[in-house]
């Protein structure tokens, strides 16, 4: 039995699909009981835990071959992420209850990054289990390509690709999340020793202009990348809802100067399979 947290989204729930695909029995943990219909629907046990409730993460946890760790996303959290530190200890209480064989995290491309920014969620969340007294695997993907879900409409209606990550001539890795699921399954299943980290891209690294030619292809219209000016952004932020644009100002200027980036070198980077446009039809249908 593998526990699977977060299945209700895009990743969590390609991992499960993908231990399905191969006859592995799926517990789906979920905050609430409507939420796992669908899941026990495919033939899954559900488990109700929120993510900081240690004691039903536990119960959600216990008698498993593996568990997979995704921390609800927060991307305009509190000062010093409170949110984020409640859910981390909450997690690393109930793996140290359970105590899983095999125990593979959600982190982000970046995670060993000193400096603040948005993604540094996922660097508390690596230090409060990288020292539970068993094997906890890391997973640190690229950006993930479904982000241009939010630019599919302008780019069809104006032809017009408004970019944060700049400049648009260099190439930035990003990866599809059925290739995160995939890597994922496959860490959860595999035997022997576990790898600690593992940083995982798509199968090209892309410039705005690429990623415009293939929405330019797919959408039969041309599109063409334009750069979003940084003095605008906690202006457009907050109009979009946000208390807080720092952590995420802080976040793509890690991306545009490089600080955010893979740890291990380009050799150590595993790849996968799925490319933008394949991820840009998937959005547009």
């Amino acid at each position: 039995m593998y526990a699977i947290t977060g299945i209700t989204g895009q990743v969590g729930g390609a991992v499960a699909r993908a231990l399905l695909a191969q006859g592995k029995p799926v517990r789906a943990v979920v905050r609430d009981e409507a939420k796992g219909r669908v899941w026990a629907e495919l033939g899954c046990e559900v488990a109700i835990a929120a993510m900081d409730d240690a004691a039903a993460l536990a119960r959600a946890f216990a008698g498993t071959a593996g568990v997979f760790v995704l921390p609800p996303p927060n991307f305009d959290p509190e000062p010093g992420f409170p949110e984020a530190r409640a859910e981390n200890a909450a997690v690393r209480q109930a793996l140290d209850t359970a105590r899983p064989p095999r125990v593979v995290c959600l982190s982000t491309v970046g995670a060993q990054a000193a400096q603040p920014n948005l993604l540094s969620q996922r660097t508390l969340m690596e230090e409060a289990l990288r020292t539970l007294p068993f094997p906890v695997t890391f997973l640190r993907p690229a950006w993930f390509l479904e982000n241009l879900r939010w630019d599919i409409a302008q780019a069809r209606e104006q032809g017009v690709l408004s970019s944060y990550l700049q400049p648009l001539e260099r190439a930035v890795p990003m990866v599809a999340t059925a290739d995160v699921g995939s890597a994922a399954a496959e860490l959860l299943v595999q035997e022997g020793e576990a790898p600690r980290i593992v940083e995982l891209e798509g199968p090209e690294r892309l410039t705005q202009h690429a990623i415009a030619a293939a929405l330019s292809q797919v959408l039969g219209r041309p599109v063409h990348a334009e750069v979003v000016p940084r003095e605008t952004w906690g202006a457009i932020f907050r109009a979009q809802g946000m208390r807080d644009p720092v952590p995420r100002i802080q976040m793509l200027d890690g991306f545009n100067e490089g600080w955010i980036r893979f740890e291990g070198s380009d050799a150590s980077v595993r790849r996968g399979k799925v490319g933008v446009s394949e991820v840009i039809r998937s959005l547009v249908g």
